[in-house]
């Protein structure tokens, strides 16, 4: 199939997706509420004021990737019980159009979900010290929001077809993620020290590079798990 064939593939699916998820609000309400329940019991369960560096970051990083996974479970699963795994493998269409435009509407539902997650962290756990970090904190969120598209598209289409979709999902997740919590963390933690630091290249470069791996290895198994 053409490239321009492919990408209004890739466009089609997307209006789908998001289509949807305005109509059902199944994802996006049910990722915001839980990184916001999880910051409020943070803030009592920890009994402080406001969380700096490491603590912070964690914090920050391993609620955000928990409310992913909801989105995560919920990727794949109109499309296994409406028939339309089989509608599209009907199609002439290219199986990488529904890899892109699966990648593409997981990206949309996570921006969409931090863009209250992330104030209410601040709001929470921070006070007023987040004003500063905010704008070096969006190149971690857009480098981990990458590779959580690309390993939760491979992971819900490979785990929509078991029974025990919810709990597979999770399972197979969990692991793959530990590597961009770890970075993010990393590469965050100094953005909400005091004084604030920069965002360590090192960590972004692991990061990316970690991206691109999962990319191609979804790229190139995605077929397979569609099929069977």
């Amino acid at each position: 199939m053409s490239a321009p064939r492919t990408r209004s593939v890739v466009a089609a699916l997307l209006r789908k997706e998001l289509r949807v998820e305005l109509r059902t609000w199944e994802s996006v309400p049910a990722m915001t509420l839980f990184s916001v329940t999880a910051y409020v019991l943070f803030h009592f369960g920890l009994q402080r004021n406001s969380l700096d560096g490491s603590l912070a970051s964690g914090v920050l990083w391993v609620t955000l990737l928990f409310a992913a996974i909801l989105g995560v479970n919920r990727l794949f699963v109109a499309d296994d019980e409406q028939g339309g795994f089989d509608a599209f493998l009907l199609s002439p269409a290219d199986r990488a159009a529904l890899l892109a435009g699966k990648a593409l509407a997981l990206l949309a539902y996570l921006v969409a979900f931090e863009i209250v997650a992330v104030p209410a962290f601040a709001l929470l756990l921070l006070g007023p010290s987040l004003g500063g970090a905010l704008p070096a904190l969006l190149a971690p969120l857009a480098l981990a929001d990458l590779g959580v598209a690309a390993i939760g598209t491979l992971v819900g289409a490979l785990a929509v077809r078991t029974r025990a979709r919810d709990l597979i999902g999770p399972l197979l997740s969990l692991p793959l993620l530990v590597p961009i919590v770890t970075g993010a963390s990393l590469a965050t933690s100094p953005l909400f020290s005091t004084p604030a630091g920069g965002l360590p290249l090192r960590w972004m470069l692991t990061l990316g590079l970690y991206d691109l791996v999962f990319a191609v290895i979804a790229f190139a198994l995605f077929d397979f798990l569609i099929e069977d």
